[in-house]
């Protein structure tokens, strides 16, 4: 048996668990690179009897599917995968896993964006680094307004912290009440409320039919200038053209953003070189916490799909 692990960036997964029941009985190949060319996909995964992947970094859709006639197993960290076609794989006998997942880790990355962007450590960092001194001047949260998009698992732990800061918390999303808003400490405010009000304004919801370019440039306009947006849920919930025309113009202060509309992000996109934008490659999960369960999860699933398998054939 052939098992391929992708897109392993830092080569953490044969580190951040025991994956012996797996090598005594298959071949594991580690990818460290990302592909992401079609026909390169399919080119690479050929081989292979079982692959194991980490969130959305490698889609796998049906016109792949129906091309890996040897894939008998994907297991996916998380315990969905939105860019694996489920539908296809149990078409054509493919079995797919998913694992236990927690929030902390992204709740955690998203209040680190948030005070970086509100103190400007990166700046000041890199001039430590050149040999100077003090170039800007912060600003405070305690008494600002936090603006959440969406309350759920991370959302609303994101809220709390932000009473804990001194901040007035509003939220809205489509299906909020305000009994949800309440059970958070939050205040539920229209959507036109929500982005006119709020000082920071951080996204968590989930990327679907309903939420993909729900941030649109009419509710960026209604930003204040002085505004931050933070995103650490999925690039294509804001309408990045839209985006990228408030940055330049200066119409927001800012964004902090750890995901965005292609990954890896392109190398010559500007939100690498704008001086008002704060960008972190997609590590809002990257913990090693949650690696150590990511990928324990995911050998035991390929251990569990080589039992059953062998089983079979000895059967």
């Amino acid at each position: 048996m052939k098992v391929a692990i992708l897109d392993d960036y830092q080569l953490a997964a044969l580190k951040f668990a025991d994956w012996t029941s797996v090598t005594d009985r298959s071949e594991i190949t580690v990818f460290k690179d990302h592909v992401a060319d079609r026909e390169a996909v399919i080119k690479r995964l050929l081989p292979f009897d079982a692959i194991c992947v980490m969130r959305e970094r490698t889609p796998l859709p049906r016109e792949v599917l129906e091309r890996l006639p040897r894939l008998k197993l994907i297991a996916s960290t998380g315990p969905r995968n939105a860019s694996i076609d489920v539908v296809a794989a149990k078409e054509r006998g493919i079995k797919v896993t998913g694992t236990d997942y927690r929030s902390t880790s992204t709740i955690e990355m998203t209040w680190a964006l948030i005070l970086a962007s509100a103190r400007q450590i990166v700046r000041d960092n890199d001039s430590i680094r050149d040999g100077g001194w003090q170039t800007s001047i912060g600003r405070e949260l305690r008494g600002r307004v936090l603006g959440v998009l969406g309350l759920g698992n991370v959302g609303a732990q994101v809220a709390r912290i932000g009473l804990a800061f001194g901040m007035k918390v509003v939220a809205w999303s489509q299906n909020m009440t305000p009994a949800i808003a309440e059970a958070a400490g939050a205040t539920l405010v229209t959507k036109e409320e929500l982005f006119g009000q709020a000082d920071v304004l951080t996204i968590h919801v989930v990327l679907g039919d309903r939420t993909r370019g729900l941030v649109s440039g009419a509710d960026l306009g209604l930003m204040k200038p002085t505004s931050w947006l933070i995103n650490t849920s999925r690039g294509p919930i804001v309408d990045e053209g839209s985006l990228l025309r408030s940055l330049t113009s200066r119409s927001i202060a800012g964004a902090a953003l750890d995901v965005f509309n292609t990954e890896p992000l392109p190398v010559n996109h500007p939100f690498r070189t704008l001086d008002n934008v704060l960008a972190t490659p997609h590590v809002g999960y990257v913990a090693e916490d949650l690696y150590r369960t990511f990928y324990s999860d995911v050998a035991a699933s390929v251990a569990a799909w080589l039992d059953e398998t062998l089983s079979n054939e000895k059967a």
